[in-house]
C-alpha cells in the first residue's frame, strides 16, 4: 500500500514550490533568506518566514516518508554522541548509524550519563523495530552501563578507532550548525535534525564509490522517490 501524500490544503502556493523550498533548505547549507533569494531569481515571491513555516510543517513528514522506504537497517550499529551549543548551553547530540552509514536515529539530550544512554537505546530499538547483532561505541562508560541493562545479549565493541562511521555522520550536521549560527532551543534542534537526517542523506549517495553515469542514474531514482513522497506523482496522474 502506498503512503498517503501530505495535505497542502489551505496553501496558495503549489506543491512544487513548497517542496522545492523544503528540499533546498535541507539539502544545502542555506538560510531561509537565501532560499527566499533563490526563489525570487526564479520569479517566485515568497517570504523567508513562509519558507520557515513550510520547513517546520513538511520537513519531518517528508523525512518520515523517506525513512519508511528504506530497507531494514544493517545488523551492526555505530553509536556516538557529540557536544552541541544550544542557546549558549552545552547539550549532547546522540546519533546511531548502521554499517552502511544509514542514519537510524538522532536524539538531543541534556546529559550523556547512563540514563541518557538507556533512553537512546530504547528509543532506537522502538523506532527501527530491529535488534542489532553488534553495537560499536567509543569508551564512554554510560554505554556499557546501559548496554548491560537494555541489551545484554548483544555484542558490544568499544574503541575510538572502530567508530569512524558514526563520527563521520556528524559532519553534515556540523556544517548546518555553522550555517545556522547554532540552534536556539532543544526542541527546535530536535525537529530540524530529525528532518535533516531523513532528507539530506537521501540525496547524498556514496558518490566516491560510483562512476559518473551510475551516480546520475541513482540520483534520477532518488528524485523520482522524492516526487512520490511529496505528492507530485499523484497530482500528475490525476491531471
Amino acid at each position: 500500500m502506498g503512503a498517503v501524500s501530505p495535505s497542502y490544503k489551505g496553501h496558495r502556493y503549489p506543491v512544487e514550490v513548497i517542496s522545492h523550498c523544503v528540499w533546498l533548505y535541507h539539502r544545502f547549507p542555506l538560510s531561509f533568506r537565501e532560499v527566499e533569494e533563490l526563489m525570487l531569481e526564479r520569479g517566485i515571491v515568497v517570504s523567508y518566514e513562509t519558507i520557515r513555516r513550510w520547513c517546520a510543517k513538511f520537513g519531518q513528514t517528508y523525512a518520515g516518508a523517506l525513512r519508511r522506504r528504506q530497507p531494514q537497517p544493517g545488523d551492526k550499529w555505530h553509536l556516538d554522541e557529540v557536544f552541541v551549543k544550544i542557546n549558549g548551553e552545552q547539550k549532547y547530540l546522540w546519533r546511531a548509524v548502521d554499517q552502511d552509514g544509514n542514519v537510524l536515529d538522532i536524539l538531543v539530550q541534556n546529559r550523556r550519563d547512563k540514563a541518557a544512554a538507556r533512553r537512546f537505546f530504547r528509543r532506537l530499538m522502538k523506532r527501527t523495530g530491529a535488534v542489532p547483532r553488534v553495537i560499536v561505541t567509543d569508551k564512554l562508560r554510560s554505554y556499557s552501563a546501559a548496554h548491560r541493562e537494555v541489551m545484554p545479549c548483544i555484542e558490544h565493541r568499544q574503541s575510538k578507532y572502530l567508530n569512524n562511521r558514526a563520527e563521520n555522520s556528524h559532519q553534515p550536521t556540523r556544517q548546518r550548525e555553522r550555517a545556522m549560527k547554532g540552534f536556539r532551543s532543544v526542541g527546535g534542534a530536535q525537529r530540524f535534525l530529525s528532518a535533516f537526517s531523513g532528507i539530506s542523506p537521501h540525496f547524498r549517495p556514496r558518490r566516491h564509490l560510483m562512476t559518473a553515469a551510475a551516480h546520475r542514474t541513482e540520483m534520477t531514482v532518488r528524485f523520482a522517490i522524492w516526487e512520490q513522497i511529496i505528492g507530485v506523482t499523484g497530482l500528475a496522474t490525476a491531471a
